[in-house]
């Protein structure tokens, strides 16, 4: 491992150069991976590994038309490396269980009773195992239970890959039977293709991640846009105007200036009075949506955020109710003001 400063916190991570991939794919050789689900970090974790030349295949519902469909397209081949998810666990011996955490509850059952002496059960998410009294997910002792959760979407995931830059991942080792158990999540860290790892440990991990998107990610970065949008179209700014304040410069920009030099970096080459306004009003924003984030981890820890995830999903008509909220969004007007100033992108223009 190598030991990084962040911040003044001295940390060890994994980088290709400390576990290059002619050690995963040796350390992988005799395996064989079954990915469980091909919906949104199945695909892009499956694809990986067999472009690094690691022995993979798929576990997937055939009732399920849509992702199975998905995955011959992408060169699965039923009966030779596309399965259904019983068979798949039984051929495999590292599963991936990477079916949504509804999913993963329901399917507990059949994924159980299909495991081997020696086996290692990956996770990309602490859920099932951190709220076992919610999943019922508790692995039997004679496998490994391990983790490597990609910092970002499952497209994001393939995106980086393909380009060469990697995704950061953590990764933790819940249960180790077989003493191989670090070698083999090391291993596949770096086969799906993680920029660097960097270690945690499964609850660690959920409550991060689930205050993370529940948070800056994705509820807060929504509702802040919503907010400063009407409060613009509140006082008579057009639509493309306040979209282009709220959203459009800050994806386009000013995003783009932090990821790749830090917040510092982006304030010192902004204009003197944007910088003066984002230093100031910084301070109130942090002590404004503090208390919402003391509410927000204190819900996830105590397990309330996974009892509503694991309640609405299982529901009969989730994705009814789901697709009803989306489209909320969908039509609202800034989204669509969103969708106008995107196809006004010089890359958008130059397709038509």
């Amino acid at each position: 491992m190598a030991k990084i400063n962040f911040g003044g916190v001295v940390e060890d991570v994994i980088t290709a150069k400390e576990f290059p991939l002619k050690k995963a794919q040796k350390v992988l050789k005799n395996e064989v991976v079954a990915v469980l689900g091909y919906g949104v970090q199945g695909p892009a974790q499956a694809l990986n590994m067999r472009d690094n030349g690691i022995h993979v295949i798929i576990g997937q519902a055939k009732e399920d038309k849509r992702y199975w469909k998905k995955a011959i397209a992408d060169g699965w081949v039923p009966g030779k490396t596309l399965f259904p998810i019983e068979e798949a666990v039984q051929r495999g011996t590292i599963i991936q269980y990477l079916v949504s955490d509804a999913a993963q509850k329901i399917l507990w059952p059949k994924v159980k009773a299909n495991l081997k002496k020696g086996d290692a059960l990956y996770f990309s998410h602490g859920f099932s195992i951190v709220y076992k009294k919610q999943t019922g997910v508790v692995p039997p002792k004679f496998v490994d239970v391990i983790m490597v959760a990609p910092k970002g979407s499952g497209t994001s995931v393939r995106r980086n890959f393909l380009d060469g830059s990697g995704i950061n991942s953590s990764f933790a080792v819940h249960q180790d039977y077989t003493g191989r158990a670090m070698e083999r999540t090391m291993a596949l860290g770096i086969a799906i293709g993680s920029g660097f790892l960097f270690p945690t440990t499964f609850q660690m991990e959920v409550y991060s991640d689930l205050t993370g998107e529940r948070g800056v990610l994705m509820g807060c970065l929504a509702g802040v846009m919503e907010a400063q949008y009407n409060e613009l179209r509140k006082h008579g700014h057009t639509p493309s105007e306040s979209f282009n304040e709220t959203v459009e410069e800050l994806t386009q920009s000013l995003i783009r200036l932090v990821a790749e030099n830090g917040m510092d970096w982006m304030y010192a080459n902004c204009s003197a009075t944007a910088q003066r306004g984002a230093l100031d009003w910084r301070h109130k924003f942090r002590k404004a949506v503090a208390p919402v984030f003391a509410d927000l981890y204190k819900s996830v820890a105590t397990g309330k955020e996974t009892e509503i995830v694991l309640r609405v999903n299982s529901a009969p008509d989730y994705k009814v109710k789901l697709e009803k909220e989306l489209k909320a969004i969908h039509d609202s007007e800034m989204w669509k003001a969103g969708a106008a100033v995107r196809q006004l992108r010089p890359e958008n223009r130059k397709k038509k």
